[in-house]
């Protein structure tokens, strides 16, 4: 009889070492949660967030916003099991798997330089949206700079070659990623028609396209840009990275140079990737980052309209959210809310619910 307590307390307490130990183990997801908001129409230090050279600028009010997302765990941080349960539980939180995010072996440096590199090229895609808008000229020139593994099985390197310069696909001019994609998916599977210089000629192909796991249509190919712009812009944002902040640079830069205030005084928040044409891209952490927005004051929020489904059932009270497809129904929405336009504000499709 003692001998079975004995043997019962050993094995009780191996199963609570067990137990404990398991907590302390790292967890194989990802926590998203609200990060700051920065406001582009201000300054850091002292410093604006945002100057422009080589144009007549003008003062501003109200705030433009940024958004952003804590990303905690591997390979940056380290999320274990009760950090996992604490973020299961809270609403603003989402976990995802970290093979969806971080392929198996990336380093931490590499999520830096790949962030570090995703904000410079959405600052310098911002400038080209904003002169866009603001019909001003300048050059753009994209070429292909390589092919996805995917490209390559579907066949699709076989018409196309590095160096390849894009004008355009489907029949329509492609100034980038957004436009490009917007095309393929229009052509659900079929090829698509490209227009390219090769070698200082002008020559036409077809490429295939494929589908993903995720619905969305592909061909392949990374793009690179080199533009000449009449004017300069300065963004200074540091310890901030990914290519999400591009819409709200984008307005920004906008407002700085448009004599009427876009926001009115208004205080507004937003996030999206952009395109030099002004298409604006769907981005991750979208719950977090509409959460982040009001509780740090935000009132209006400009989405993806590709991210609104997200929002359902997760919109915070207080916060009015509108979906846009492009830079320059985010600058409509603005002036709506600016004038007290109800009529145009009704008839936008909401963003969640």
């Amino acid at each position: 009889m003692t001998l079975r307590k004995s043997v019962q307390r050993f094995t009780g307490a191996g199963a609570l070492l067990a137990g404990l130990g398991a907590l302390a183990l790292p967890s194989a997801y990802l926590l998203e949660s609200p990060g700051p908001i920065f406001d582009t129409l201000s300054d850091i230090d002292d410093q604006p967030i945002i100057t422009v050279d080589g144009a007549e600028t003008y003062d501003t009010e109200g705030s433009l916003a940024l958004t952003t997302v804590y990303v905690n765990g591997a390979p940056t941080s380290t999320v274990r099991v009760p950090d996992a349960i604490r973020g299961w539980l809270a609403p603003s939180v989402d976990l995802t798997p970290q093979e969806l995010i971080y392929p198996s072996g990336t380093t931490e440096e590499e999520v830096r330089q790949r962030n570090t590199a995703a904000m410079a090229s959405s600052q310098e895609l911002a400038l080209a949206a904003a002169l866009e808008h603001l019909g001003v000229d300048y050059a753009v020139e994209l070429s292909i700079m390589d092919f996805t593994e995917e490209a390559v099985a579907a066949g699709t390197h076989e018409s196309l070659a590095a160096g390849d310069i894009l004008l355009s696909a489907g029949g329509e001019e492609v100034t980038g990623i957004e436009g490009l994609r917007q095309v393929v998916n229009d052509a659900a599977g079929e090829p698509i028609e490209l227009t390219l210089v090769r070698d200082g000629e002008l020559i036409e192909v077809e490429a295939p396209t494929y589908q993903e796991a995720d619905g969305e249509y592909y061909v392949g190919i990374l793009l690179g840009s080199e533009f000449e712009f009449p004017v300069r812009a300065d963004i200074q944002l540091e310890e901030v990275g990914g290519p999400s902040a591009g819409l709200m640079f984008t307005l920004g830069i906008i407002d700085t140079m448009t004599e009427d205030s876009l926001t009115g005084g208004e205080d507004w928040a937003g996030t999206g990737t952009v395109d030099p044409d002004g298409k604006v891209g769907a981005i991750g952490g979208i719950a977090q980052k509409v959460a982040g927005a009001r509780s740090q004051g935000a009132e209006h929020f400009l989405a993806p309209r590709d991210n609104c489904d997200e929002l359902d059932g997760r919109l915070p009270n207080g916060l009015e959210v509108y979906g846009v497809d492009d830079a320059d129904q985010a600058v409509e929405i603005l002036a709506a809310v600016r004038d007290g336009d109800e009529d145009f504000l009704a008839g936008l499709a909401p963003c969640g619910r």
